[in-house]
């Protein structure tokens, strides 16, 4: 393969080129994006210098990027179908060039990794080859109609204004059309639609289940019967919600690497080129707004405790969750606080049974979750986790701190049967003894199914899609009634 600059000699190809654009053609993504979304991971003091690298134009921008980032070129979102087609063209002696506004160092990594393409052509760090610079350096080498052109964007309008043909990769119907005017268009190979499936995956929806736990305190407090209560509990079950989908958001753009190197995660929106990692940009600071908004209308002290929340997600986002243990330490008190905040919304004052019985039971989870990864990892061959501190070997104790957890939960639940709350809130509360096997069998299914592999991520979302778990849970709200209101 030759590397050549936009300035490259004109010479006449014996067959009419292809020339292939790189960013949301050949990849599901922009480059320039994820050198940011790498920059804001790596070394997010540098963000300061974006716009002196920006003053000096676009090209020293993706230039400098390039220099303090790196592009795996393994791992990228192709468009399989386009690539398919690529090698297809290649097979039957045709002449590859990858044209692209990247960065030369990224855009040749990326075309040696392919092994497709006879020539690179791409930014220099002086001239941005995108739009009317490309179309100029392509004239330049081919002349007026001697290529074809494969592009996405209204960018490559003026390129394809010149080209022979016109392929149109990953845009929708209306970019063909704009690109029927300015020449014969040969293929289009469209992207797949966002529809309400997307967003809610982007989204998290399913996430907004744990924020149910904001009435875990009016329940276990038997403060139910006010209207004003619950509206409170509303508000601010829609502010944490929107506040934990900015975080996810934030992680998923901060994980990039890792999920794409995950069985599963591999097909988050992000990861897999579905959304742009420019809408997850704009959508995250967005979202954190709008539960800030609400919060305000929640009263009591909700907002400081939402701004921990954010402030112990951030951390865990950015460092923590690579750290060994800590990570699903963090994770427990993540879900407990989510109780606790539920508490200031209602002016309930906690109980010491309460705190000691949930971050026992969520760091159970917690260790379910990391276990069913590594189970995962071990089935692929590989030792150490991804992104995390664990190796593989670490599985079995992992998995004995997790089931050790669980039934220390249980303990502490036994241990606040006799206690005086018990005698005060409950009118027979000998039925509470029966939650106890309940909540033994619970525990013991949750980690049966992680050991067999069928919990593969968030244990609290398996929970509440499991039959058995939702069979346990109508159990045990059965006899929780039956203590409350005594037999008839």
């Amino acid at each position: 393969m030759h590397v050549v600059g936009s300035q490259a000699l004109k010479y006449p190809p014996p067959v009419c080129p292809l020339v292939v654009d790189l960013d949301g053609t050949l990849i599901r993504t922009d480059t320039l994006h994820e050198g940011l979304c790498g920059l804001f991971r790596t070394n997010p003091a540098s963000l300061c210098l974006l716009p002196y690298w920006l003053w000096r134009g676009k090209a020293r921008l993706k230039q400098q990027l390039a220099a303090r980032t790196t592009v795996d070129p393994r791992i990228l979102p192709f468009n399989r179908d386009f690539l398919a087609w690529l090698h297809q063209q290649r097979a039957h002696g045709r002449t590859l060039i990858l044209c692209t506004a990247s960065d030369q160092a990224v855009a040749t990594a990326i075309a040696e990794h392919l092994g497709v393409f006879d020539e690179v052509m791409a930014s220099d760090g002086t001239v941005n080859l995108a739009g009317p610079h490309k179309a100029e350096a392509l004239v330049q080498r081919f002349g007026p109609a001697g290529f074809d052109y494969a592009g996405n964007s209204r960018a490559d309008l003026s390129v394809w204004q010149w080209a022979r043909r016109a392929i149109v990769v990953g845009s929708a119907t209306a970019m063909a059309k704009h690109a029927a005017l300015s020449g014969k268009v040969e293929r289009v190979f469209p992207s797949p639609a966002w529809d309400f499936t997307t967003w809610r995956r982007v989204l998290r929806l399913h996430q907004w289940l744990k924020n149910l736990l904001l009435g875990v305190p009016a329940v276990a407090a038997h403060q139910i019967a006010d209207p004003g209560t619950w509206l409170a509990i509303v508000l601010a079950f829609i502010s944490f919600s929107l506040c934990a989908s900015a975080v996810y958001v934030t992680n998923d753009l901060l994980d990039l690497d890792s999920d794409r190197k995950h069985p599963h995660k591999v097909n988050r929106p992000f990861a897999s080129g579905l959304v742009p990692v420019w809408a997850g940009f704009a959508l995250a600071p967005l979202l954190l707004l709008g539960s800030v908004a609400v919060a305000r209308h929640v009263g009591g002290a909700f907002l400081p405790w939402l701004a921990v929340y954010a402030a112990m997600t951030a951390a865990y986002s950015w460092g923590l969750k690579r750290l060994i243990l800590i990570d699903c330490l963090i994770l427990a008190m993540l879900y407990t606080l989510r109780i606790v905040a539920g508490a200031a919304v209602t002016g309930i004052e906690l109980s010491f049974w309460l705190l000691a019985f949930s971050g026992f039971v969520f760091l159970s989870l917690a260790f379910a979750k990391r276990y069913a990864e590594l189970r995962i990892l071990s089935h692929q061959g590989e030792e150490q986790a991804h992104g995390r501190g664990y190796r593989v070997s670490d599985a079995p104790l992992v998995q004995m701190l997790g089931v050790t957890s669980g039934y220390a939960a249980v303990v502490v639940f036994a241990l606040y049967l006799n206690s005086e709350a018990v005698l005060r809130l409950y009118r027979a509360p000998q039925f509470l003894w029966a939650a106890v096997p309940i909540m033994v069998f619970w525990i013991s299914w949750m980690w049966m199914q992680a050991h067999r592999g069928h919990l593969r991520e968030d244990a609290v979302v398996f929970a509440v899609t499991d039959r058995a778990s939702l069979l346990a849970g109508a159990a045990l709200a059965c006899v929780v009634t039956l203590a409350t209101v005594s037999w008839p």
